[in-house]
């Protein structure tokens, strides 16, 4: 047995997905919250969990799935085996079947925390974590504004000192965080050419550290890898063409960000660190979307970007914690300190 409470992060091995689960486990193992639950005494260990399931079920509604473990190949269905962890925290929409049988797996034991908005009755669940825009309620709903990140102190820490370097070059630091296309938007050439054009003007006295996704479209990674070598940038795009990845030392040194507006991630991570945050319009749009936009500017963290680089100070957007918070409290109630 080991003091603390077992936490398994669960989802699909998709980087976006597996992160969410991980920031709230980090939040929670940061030490204020840690010394709250050191009399909780765990079986079990803290680990990842990546369930890929196949088959036919895929096609059903998570929770209409008749046999949840059948589709799993077998290695992962042995990952669902005593002894069973004081917290699940699960993210992606092929978890949810698995979320909906802990209870009864556990016996009542693990606390069932479910990221993002299920799409199922919430009954199932003891803690649901969905984003402000999606606009879910219920007695057992824990919304947040964005989607839970979190960066420890050591991870910034580690960072800084490798990439240190990054500040010494004279001029404004600015991350140029680029998404890609998704469901509601479209990173057309059109909107990468503007946004080049943007850059190019507003390169006199600033330094650019610019980063993409894996939704950018490879012609507009091109282009702007070709902008960075012309305007003396830092660009990234993965370790085997640019080395060690410096996204967190990007957020944690830079002095504002530009950031297009297609992903609630690429939002929150800046607000984190309280960087002043310049959202760069892309093609499309849609009412959840305007409502995860809103939600930053009504906290004081980010502006449309209308042609000019400014800074402004605001409290860091840290959801994750008070999410957090709130696992804390529940997990009180079923192990109070005595």
């Amino acid at each position: 047995m080991s003091p603390g409470p077992s936490v398994w992060c669960v989802a699909d091995g998709r980087a976006g997905i597996l992160n969410q689960t991980k920031a709230l486990a980090a939040a929670l193992a940061e030490p204020e919250r840690a010394a709250k639950l050191a009399h909780i005494l765990s079986h079990a260990q803290s680990r990842e969990v990546i369930l890929q399931p196949q088959g036919l079920q895929l096609m059903l509604r998570p929770d209409l799935w008749p046999m949840p473990l059948a589709a799993l190949p077998a290695d992962q269905r042995k990952l669902l085996s005593p002894p069973w962890p004081d917290v699940w925290i699960a993210a992606g929409r092929r978890s949810i079947p698995y979320s909906r049988m802990m209870r009864k797996l556990s016996g009542g034991k693990t606390l069932v925390v479910q990221t993002q908005d299920p799409k199922v009755s919430l009954a199932s669940f003891d803690l649901v974590i969905p984003p402000e825009h999606d606009v879910v309620s219920g007695n057992n709903v824990f919304p947040i504004l964005g989607s839970p990140v979190w960066f420890s102190r050591e991870r910034v820490a580690n960072a800084q000192q490798q990439f240190g370097h990054l500040v010494k070059a004279e001029g404004q630091k600015v991350l140029v965080s680029l998404g890609g296309d998704s469901k509601t938007h479209a990173f057309t050439d059109a909107r990468a050419a503007a946004i080049e054009a943007e850059l190019r003007k507003l390169a006199q006295g600033r330094k650019f550290w610019i980063t993409v996704s894996r939704r950018t479209p490879e012609a507009i990674r091109h282009r702007f890898r070709k902008l960075a070598a012309d305007l003396d940038a830092v660009f990234w795009e993965d370790e085997q063409r640019d080395g060690p990845n410096p996204y967190v030392g990007f957020l944690s040194l830079c002095d504002a960000a530009l950031v297009t507006e297609d992903s609630a991630n690429m939002l929150a991570d800046p607000a984190f660190f309280a960087k002043p945050i310049h959202i760069l319009k892309l093609e499309g749009a849609s009412p959840r979307f305007d409502r995860l936009h809103t939600g930053f500017i009504a906290q004081g963290a980010a502006r449309w970007f209308s042609g000019g680089i400014y800074t402004w100070s605001y409290q860091p957007v840290r959801e994750a914690a008070r999410a957090a918070d709130e696992v804390v409290k529940l997990l009180l109630q079923r192990h109070p300190n005595r």
